[in-house]
């Protein structure tokens, strides 16, 4: 081991401390929270079709158990361990969603999962969200951007760190898409290229960065949405609602969205109270009280005063997650902090958004508060991720 080496990893061991106690409460009361809310949103189904209401919640606690003891051990770690592990991870992470392709269960046309028998299913492309956070933030810290000029940038590698950019993140979104799950690929990359956008050093790297997507992604996009008729109906479903303020086709591909503003305008302010939602009566599409939207029920049960709480506290998360990877103490740890940071807080209000109208619907969970192993898992062990960055960190102002 060289000498360098050897003085990075003691002046690590010295910068070790507790972690940062403002994410960590959030998270715990979001876990809390979460957990009486798919409880509460499941029941009647678990009681309908298990004739158990308890079904949901001891498999949702059994995952939070499992994801729990490993943030736990995630957190004694270092999390430069874990980016020495990014080559083999972002491998077994593509094997894992070419097999489930080929071997998956198929659901509702859909081969995304794997089936666990009694503990559910596990989902591969939630893990790719991870992996590739992981990955990025190993291969975009080390990338060196020398280009001073617009027009000598490409030649001076931008262009080339672009299109393995593009390479890599196109081929996780790629077997994503075929599954098909569009809100996991948004995620993962928009994810993507904030990270490779807040990689660079100047602002040539910024202009090029938002100019190549702005004429590869948004096609890409576009041609998502119209290849898939669902998909389409469902931005037609919202364009409608945006514009005119009425739900077309509400027996069809406008019911989802008309019961969920039922359920929230009858919440009014304060809510009917905890426990007392009628649209997780099996109102909702295929049972997504306890899934996909699980905060309409937190609004019609807390009203708008519950939802705002609910926002406030993932505003807070994303400003304190900001400031952990501001002052961590390498490229790495930034990137991976804001990584997990971007990744959660997006996610959080892509799917809020989607339930109040502001957006498509897109089927993407709300982390701490869908139900699922695989999303549990991977927001636990980013979290502790995040929480261990923190320990490295001076919050205070500058870094160690």
């Amino acid at each position: 081991m060289s000498r360098k080496t050897k003085k990075k990893k003691h002046l690590y061991r010295k910068k070790r401390k507790s972690c940062d106690q403002l994410i960590l409460t959030i998270s715990i009361l979001m876990i809390i929270f979460g957990l009486m809310m798919i409880f509460d949103a499941s029941m009647y189904v678990a009681d309908q079709v298990f004739f158990d209401k308890y079904h949901f919640l001891i498999l949702h606690l059994q995952w939070l158990i499992l994801g729990i003891g490993i943030g736990i051990f995630i957190y004694f770690g270092d999390y430069h361990r874990l980016l020495k592990l990014s080559i083999p991870g972002l491998i077994f992470t593509i094997a894992l969603l070419l097999l489930v392709l080929i071997a998956g269960d198929e659901i509702n046309g859909s081969k995304r999962w794997f089936s666990l028998g009694n503990l559910g299913t596990i989902q591969p492309a939630e893990f790719a969200k991870i992996a590739i956070i992981i990955y990025l933030s190993s291969w975009l810290s080390k990338q060196k951007y020398k280009y001073k000029k617009f027009k000598s940038a490409y030649k001076d590698g931008f262009g080339k760190h672009i299109i393995n950019f593009a390479a890599i993140v196109g081929s996780i979104a790629f077997l994503i898409i075929l599954e098909p799950d569009l809100g996991t690929t948004m995620i993962i990359c928009i994810t993507a290229f904030l990270m490779f956008l807040i990689s660079g050093e100047n602002r040539i790297h910024t202009i090029g960065t938002i100019l190549s997507a702005v004429f590869l992604g948004v096609p890409l996009a576009a041609i998502a949405v119209i290849i898939e008729p669902y998909r389409l109906e469902r931005v037609k479903t919202y364009f409608t609602l945006l514009f005119k303020g009425e739900v077309i086709d509400p027996q069809g591909s406008g019911y989802q969205i008309q019961q969920i503003l039922i359920g929230i305008g009858s919440g009014g302010f304060l809510g009917k109270g905890f426990g007392q939602s009628r649209q997780r009566f099996g109102y909702l599409v295929e049972n997504t009280a306890f899934t996909d939207s699980t905060f309409a029920i937190i609004l019609e049960e807390l009203g708008f005063l519950g939802g705002s709480i609910l926002v406030f506290a993932w505003i807070l998360f994303f400003l304190r997650g900001f400031k952990i990877a501001q002052n961590a103490p390498d490229k790495e740890g930034r990137l991976l902090a804001m990584g997990i940071v971007i990744w959660l807080t997006i996610q959080a209000f892509l799917n809020m958004g989607a339930n109040v109208g502001l957006i498509p619907l897109t089927g993407m969970p709300l982390p701490f508060f869908t139900y699922g192993g695989s999303s549990t898992l991977v927001t636990l062990i980013g979290i502790a991720i995040l929480l261990n960055i923190s320990r490295f960190t001076n919050l205070n102002g500058n870094r160690k």
